[in-house]
């Protein structure tokens, strides 16, 4: 799968040959230096760009489709919460609007479960400038999650809060997909965010955006603070900083080096 951007008559292949399985239930992760496009790739899965070769699936329909079947979540770097609404309202936002609306009262139980999953039931009548960072985010995933989604997308959801909220998020996002076996795909820039909570791992390079290499995370299927101190972790670490440095070293793909033939990648 291929996606080329036109800007002043002139065509950029900004992703090629893209050829990734993503199967049921799985947690992974896309890695790679800032602008490689790996929100443009996560922008594909959910249906708000089209390819321009080959295609993509997930659970065996066109994205677009399949979002609107509200079978895909997305949680972006900002929370975007309507600063009018309380944390409830928002997270039963999604549930009201468009064709397939839900009834007021079915989305805000919907929307409650899926705040105490979040841990956050007790603030569900707060609005978000009452809210810390970290708690908005969760509201954010709250919201997504109450579509009953079976594939959350995830771009930097963590980015923007300090470390040790960042780790609090981490734990609980893995908690939540332990909990409730939804399909996640994690944009991130951190490495250890990555090795942690990801079963494998997609290590992207730029000009064009390609995947260099697919890392399994050999790591016991529970994790927790001791994790980090494993050595199959540090190895993993070690292995995806060469990687990064290597994605910013590998030249550039001329036009004419572009592979025509994709291979679509079904998402689960």
């Amino acid at each position: 799968m291929s996606v080329d951007f036109a800007h002043d008559g002139i065509v950029q292949r900004v992703l090629a040959g893209i050829d990734i399985t993503v199967g049921r239930g799985s947690f992974v992760s896309l890695i790679g230096p800032s602008g490689c496009g790996k929100s443009t790739l996560l922008k594909v899965m959910a249906g708000l760009l089209t390819p321009s070769e080959g295609t993509i699936t997930v659970g065996g329909l066109a994205p677009g489709e399949a979002a609107k079947r509200h079978m895909i979540g997305l949680v972006f770097q900002e929370a975007t919460l309507l600063p009018w609404k309380t944390a409830l309202e928002n997270a039963a936002f999604l549930l009201t609007v468009g064709g397939r609306a839900t009834p007021k009262d079915v989305a805000l139980d919907k929307a409650m479960a899926m705040l105490r999953l979040v841990k956050l039931e007790a603030a569900a009548n707060k609005l978000p400038s009452q809210l810390s960072g970290g708690m908005r985010q969760r509201v954010a995933i709250a919201r997504a999650l109450a579509l009953d989604p079976e594939v959350l997308l995830m771009d930097e959801p963590f980015g923007a809060l300090d470390a040790i909220t960042r780790e609090e998020m981490s734990r609980g996002l893995l908690d939540i997909w332990e909990r409730t076996g939804k399909t996640i795909v994690l944009v991130t820039h951190s490495i250890d965010e990555a090795v942690f909570l990801s079963r494998d791992v997609h290590v992207m390079a730029t000009n064009p955006a390609r995947i260099i290499e697919t890392l399994p995370i050999d790591l016991p299927a529970h994790r927790d603070e001791e994790t980090f101190d494993l050595p199959a972790f540090a190895q993993a670490e070690s292995r995806l900083r060469h990687l990064l440095i290597q994605s910013h070293a590998v030249q550039p793909i001329g036009t004419s080096a572009i592979g025509a033939q994709p291979r679509a990648g079904e998402r689960r």
